[in-house]
């Protein structure tokens, strides 16, 4: 861990270290359990694991998550095992979210790729405000999916409306992060 003076000096520019010195994010790299995916962590995930229903068939959805700087940082992801499969279940991995947050339907967002992933139209990077599945707090949420073979990932960062935190360097660190290895 770099010590606060060792922050202060640094130049401006180097973006990535400035972020690397906050205390209450603890870069670390995750590579979820049979994937290839390998994710920045701000802190240290758990693990939790649960069988849902996704685009008309149950998938056993894993989900790594943590909570750092006022944020839920998660990724979770499942094997459709058809190909056929994919681009449904990434469409309603992010109607599900937009459900939950009580916006109905999710936005379209923007074309999103992650290096190594399995190109799909559906890949999408979204911006979202609702309200904890609760009913309680309102949440601003950053999200994405993406896909690599036969599984489909769900990447959020989830914080109250009312915050600032995280920032953006912590953002794009977060999202940045993500690479298939290949």
């Amino acid at each position: 861990m770099l010590s606060t003076t060792c922050c202060r000096t640094l130049l401006p520019g180097l973006a990535a270290a400035l972020t690397a010195c906050s205390p209450a994010l603890n870069w670390r790299e995750v590579r979820p359990e049979a994937t290839a995916l390998v994710a920045m962590f701000p802190c240290k995930p758990s693990r939790q694991s649960r069988e849902l229903p996704l685009a008309g068939a149950r998938v056993r959805m894993e989900l790594l998550a943590c909570e750092a700087a006022g944020a839920t940082w998660a990724v979770s992801h499942a094997q459709v095992g058809d190909p056929t499969r994919v681009g449904a279940s990434l469409a309603a991995l992010n109607e599900s979210l937009a459900a939950n947050l009580g916006m109905g339907m999710a936005p379209d967002g923007v074309a999103w790729s992650v290096p190594g992933m399995t190109p799909q139209p559906q890949a999408r990077r979204l911006q979202l405000r609702g309200q904890r599945a609760d009913g309680g707090t309102e949440v601003r949420v950053e999200a994405g999916v993406f896909a690599h073979g036969t599984q489909v990932f769900q990447v959020v960062v989830m914080q109250p409306a009312k915050d600032t935190a995280p920032d953006g360097e912590a953002l794009q660190a977060f999202f940045g992060g993500l690479k298939v290895r290949v």
